[in-house]
């Protein structure tokens, strides 16, 4: 590592997505046995993607899990093949995120920060590192969210007063 401080935090899980051939027979345990809530729908034909948003938990700590089926089977990307596709995670700077880990090594997969389907600008670290870039998610794609302003709050003054967390018990 460098001698650099990182510049910024991860504050904690904003997704979970789960991929399978039929997103009905995912909705059937995770919306109608567990009781997620539907927030949304995202289609992308870019992305060979059908997913129904689902949250679970309330206020900044609410977590999404998108339910995920392939427009096409047989065409890539495939959000089906690995049933847990990816995991997101909220931080606090995503470009500082994105300049820091690069110069740590770390391989971000095409398309650079952008827009997702839930609103928010996103990356991705790609599974696996290649000669260049050598950090990888070791078989994991990983999700880095820019978290809203809302977030960052919630999770700082957890920080400073843990014992909130403690009163919950």
């Amino acid at each position: 590592m460098t001698g650099r401080v990182r510049p910024f935090n991860v504050l904690g899980v904003q997704q979970i997505a789960i991929g399978g051939p039929d997103k009905a027979r995912l909705r059937r345990l995770w919306v109608d046995l567990f009781g997620l809530e539907v927030t949304g729908t995202f289609v992308s034909e870019r992305e060979n993607v059908d997913e129904d948003i689902c949250a679970i938990g309330a206020g900044a700590f609410k977590v999404e899990v998108d339910l995920m089926q392939p427009l096409d089977p047989d065409k890539k990307p495939a959000v089906h093949v690995t049933p847990l596709n990816h995991v997101g995670l909220w931080v606090d700077d995503l470009p500082g995120a994105v300049e820091w880990l690069s110069a740590q090594g770390v391989r971000f997969a095409p398309g650079g920060i952008r827009r997702g389907a839930a609103g928010f600008d996103i990356c991705f670290i790609h599974p696996k590192g290649n000669e260049e870039f050598p950090v990888g998610g070791e078989g994991v794609l990983i999700e880095l969210v820019q978290a809203p302003p809302e977030v960052i709050q919630a999770y700082r003054a957890l920080a400073a007063d843990p014992s909130a967390v403690r009163a919950l018990d």
